[in-house]
């Protein structure tokens, strides 16, 4: 099949690791970890160093993968609020073009089923009642079939093998895994037993070997020949083989739910990295004197664990040491498992008219500043994540341009001739991923400024809920609002790339925060609502 413009039309493979950080891996910068096929493939296509969130947490991210705009458009602001299958997507639109089009792993478009934490319910009632009024209805009431948001809804799947509908988001077909670690929910636990795997063997409690600072460590009980990484690996390397005797062009979306924690590698790569051996990371002691309130409460705090294992909380050396080292493994466990496709596209003449794209959908903190995990912060750590485009008309090199999640949808659209639609806040990548006559990159106009965005109807001390957090990057610095309060961040990357002093309140960086104000105004703006045109002057 052929695009518009008479070019075959391409393969779309792109793979999403789960909160993984950028430079944990060979190719962004770690010579600890094992990643032979990432490193691969980074050195044939173009890496992308300053890619960012469209929102460093899972579902408001993943949305601005699929619709290409950000949370505060879409309306999935915060983990909670399922995407509205109204939604137009890229995947459906490539779809609609002739695409076949599946996914393998972790979706998290809808809710899984997990509750807010005591607390995070009696805070929500305090500040925000209408949130936690049932009977209060939303801003838009819509129709909705009853059901129709517990797709992903864990229960439901460990009671019986459910499939997914046919145009889920625009997927005609989905391997479903729900949550993280090794033993999540959804069409998993089904293939395990078919194994001979009884998935109940995941999880601290059926593990020998736990570790004494944080139950988020230890060795998995499963094997690697059952674990979830390996369902994904397999499930999308036999989709690569069965799309080679398909005349149509394919988007698979592969998701594994690891590196997120709990760390827990199966035995066959939990012991591949030692804790004493991993290096401490930037700033892990350093003094948060000029952080924001909540970050200082947390500092304080040192080695305890949020109530609830997602939240932020400040490690200590040990947590730090044991987690890393396991992260390293199930890293390694994922590169292997790239590395299966890779070959079946070899293997099976699909590789040349392929386009592969690594990424993640947001970051984690480990360790930097001394802190874990994500929310309610904005470090580099944290926002930036792996991107790599590799395949056919994509030339070999780093771009240094800033790109958001946002940005992959339109360039998918472009890449494959499928029609565009409205609302796209993010830009596509294609005219950074060629190279001029000369073999030097091609230079195009680029936004000077990138938004992050970030929402909860919850907070950690030291900072009042509901909370609203904006951040905006520049080649010169960033700056993060927390609105709602006098909260103020501002880090001057051409001084201080590591984002360890905040000068916000420094008269010496009155003219960079001024910059960064003025940037935040325009970024902002620029995601105003465009995605329904107007049918009449009045």
């Amino acid at each position: 099949m052929s695009r518009p413009d008479g070019a075959e039309r391409p393969n779309i493979l792109l793979v999403v690791a789960d909160q993984l950080r950028a430079d944990h891996l060979g190719f962004g910068g770690d010579d600890t970890v094992n990643t032979p096929n990432l490193d691969a493939l980074a050195e044939r296509g173009t890496v992308f160093d300053e890619a960012h969130v469209a929102s460093p947490t899972c579902m408001p991210n993943r949305a601005s993968l699929l619709a290409g705009r950000w949370p505060s458009a879409h309306g999935t602001r915060c983990n909670g609020i399922p995407l509205d299958p109204d939604t137009s997507t890229f995947v459906r639109q490539l779809a609609e073009s002739g695409y076949t089009t599946a996914a393998v792993g972790k979706m998290h478009h809808q809710n899984m089923g997990w509750e807010f934490e005591p607390d995070q319910i009696e805070q929500i009632r305090e500040t925000s009642p209408l949130l936690a009024d049932e009977a209060a209805p939303d801003a838009v009431v819509r129709e909705r079939t009853p059901g129709w948001d517990r797709h992903e809804d864990r229960a439901r799947h460990d009671a019986e093998y459910l499939p997914l509908p046919d145009d889920y988001y625009g997927y005609g077909e989905v391997d479903l895994v729900i949550g993280h670690g090794d033993s999540p929910g959804g069409h998993w636990r089904h293939w395990a037993r078919e194994r001979g795997v009884d998935p109940a063997l995941g999880g601290p409690a059926a593990s020998t070997r736990c570790s004494d600072a944080w139950e988020q460590v230890y060795t998995s009980a499963i094997p690697a020949s059952a674990h979830p990484t390996e369902y994904v690996g397999e499930r999308a390397e036999a989709r690569v083989r069965a799309a080679a005797e398909d005349e149509d062009p394919f988007f698979l979306f592969v998701s594994f739910p690891d590196p997120h924690h709990p760390f827990a590698p199966p035995a066959e790569y939990a012991d591949r990295h030692r804790p004493e051996d991993v290096r401490m990371p930037v700033g892990f002691d350093q003094d948060h004197a000029r952080s924001p309130e909540h970050i200082r409460r947390m500092a304080a705090r040192r080695g305890t664990p949020d109530p609830d294992p997602t939240m932020t909380f400040a490690v200590d050396e040990q947590q730090y040491r044991e987690a890393l080292a396991a992260q390293y493994g199930l890293i390694e466990f994922i590169d292997d498992q790239i590395g299966r496709l890779l070959r079946a596209l070899e293997e099976t003449g699909q590789a040349e008219n392929t386009l592969i794209v690594f990424t993640a959908d947001h970051g984690d903190l480990f360790g930097d500043h001394g802190l874990m995990l994500k929310h309610f912060v904005h470090y580099r750590a944290v926002t930036r994540v792996p991107l790599v485009v590799a395949g056919p008309g994509v030339a070999a090199g780093r771009a240094a341009e800033l790109v958001s999640t946002a940005d992959l949808a339109p360039t998918f659209i472009e890449l494959s001739g499928a029609r565009a639609f409205r609302g796209i806040q993010g830009r596509s990548l294609a005219p950074l991923l060629g190279r001029d006559d000369d073999g030097a990159a091609a230079v195009h106009p680029w936004r000077e400024a990138l938004l992050v965005e970030e929402e909860q109807p919850f907070s950690p001390e030291g900072l009042p809920a509901p909370i609203t957090i904006r951040t905006v990057l520049t080649p010169r610095g960033r700056m993060t609002r927390y609105f709602g309060s006098l909260e103020v961040e501002v880090y001057d990357h051409g001084a201080d790339p590591d984002e360890l002093v905040n000068v916000a309140a420094d008269p010496e960086a009155a003219g960079l925060r001024s910059h960064l104000e003025g940037a935040m105004l325009e970024v902002m703006a620029s995601v105003a609502e465009t995605g329904i045109a107007p049918t009449a002057s009045a």
